[in-house]
C-alpha cells in the first residue's frame, strides 16, 4: 500500500507547511489563504483547484501551485499532480529543504498512484539526494522500483530502510516479496520468519508466506497461511488471502 499523499499535511502541520512554502516574512493573510486552500484541497478539491489557479495568476507562487497540486491528487488527476509537484520541487524558488523533500516525496506518491513507476523513481531519488536518512523515503522508492520490476534495486532500498528502522515488520515483508521475485527463496523465508517474530499473526506477512509456499509447490502450506491471514489480517490482507484461496481451489 502506498504511503498516503497527505501524510505530511495533517492539521497540526499546516502552520509549519505554510511558513515553509510562504516564508516567515509573508503576510498573515497569505499564510491563512494557504492553510484554507490546503483544507479545501482535501474537503472540496474542485473549489480548492479553482481558488489555487486564480491565486497562481495573481502571483500566489509556490503556495498556490502546491495547493493546486494537492487538489489534483484528491480529484485523482494523479499524473498532472505529479508533474506539478516535480516542477515546484525542482524550481528556482528558495524553499526550506524539508519542504522540498516533501514535495519530491508527494510527487513520487502521485506518480505511483498514476501507475508511472519510472517517474516515481525519479522524484523519490530527488528526495533522497536531499535526505538519505529517512526510512520512509527509501521504502517509497522501493515500492516505485517494484512497479518497474527492478527487484535488485528494491532489495537495496529496503536494506537501507531497515538499517534506519530495523524493527519494521512491513519492510521485511516487502523485502521478502522482492527476494521471492529474485528466486532467493531461503532469504525470503528468513525475512518472513523475522517479520512474524516482530509482529505475530501479521496478515501481510502471512499472505506473502502463502505466496512463497505456493511458488515452491507447497499448496497445503500456502492454503494454511492464506486461511490464517483471512482470520487475522487487516481488510486488504484478508481480501488478498481470500483471492488466493479461491485460486487454489481445484
Amino acid at each position: 500500500m502506498l504511503r498516503p499523499i497527505f501524510t505530511i499535511i495533517f492539521l497540526g502541520a499546516w502552520p509549519v507547511m505554510a511558513q515553509a512554502a510562504t516564508g516567515s516574512a509573508a503576510p498573515v493573510s497569505e499564510r491563512a489563504h494557504y492553510r484554507r486552500c490546503l483544507a479545501d484541497s482535501s474537503a472540496n478539491p474542485a473549489l480548492a483547484l479553482s481558488d489555487a489557479e486564480a491565486w497562481v495568476k495573481s502571483g500566489g507562487g509556490v503556495p498556490a501551485e502546491h495547493c493546486a497540486a494537492l487538489a489534483l491528487v484528491t480529484l485523482k488527476r494523479y499524473a498532472e499532480a505529479g508533474a506539478r509537484l516535480d516542477r515546484i520541487a525542482s524550481g528556482r524558488a528558495t524553499l526550506d529543504v524539508e519542504f522540498r523533500i516533501a514535495l519530491y516525496d508527494q510527487a513520487g506518491n502521485a506518480w505511483m498512484l498514476a501507475g508511472q513507476g519510472a517517474k516515481a523513481v525519479q522524484s523519490l531519488s530527488g528526495a533522497l539526494v536531499l535526505s538519505a536518512g529517512d526510512a520512509d523515503l527509501f521504502t517509497d522508492l522501493a515500492r516505485a522500483q517494484a512497479m518497474v520490476r527492478n527487484w535488485r534495486e528494491v532489495v537495496l532500498d529496503l536494506n537501507a530502510a531497515l538499517q534506519l528502522s530495523p524493527r519494521r515488520a512491513d519492510l521485511l515483508v516487502l523485502r521478502a516479496s522482492a527476494k521471492r521475485a529474485l528466486k532467493q527463496y531461503a532469504e525470503a523465508r528468513a525475512d518472513l520468519v523475522e517479520a512474524l517474530k516482530l509482529k505475530p499473526g501479521d496478515g501481510d506477512a502471512l499472505v506473502e508466506s502463502g505466496l512463497l509456499r505456493r511458488q515452491l509447490g507447497d499448496l497445503g502450506g500456502a492454503r494454511r497461511d492464506f486461511q490464517a491471514a483471512l482470520k487475522a489480517g487487516s481488510a486488504p490482507a484478508a481480501a488478498q488471502a481470500k483471492e488466493n484461496l479461491e485460486a487454489l481451489r481445484p
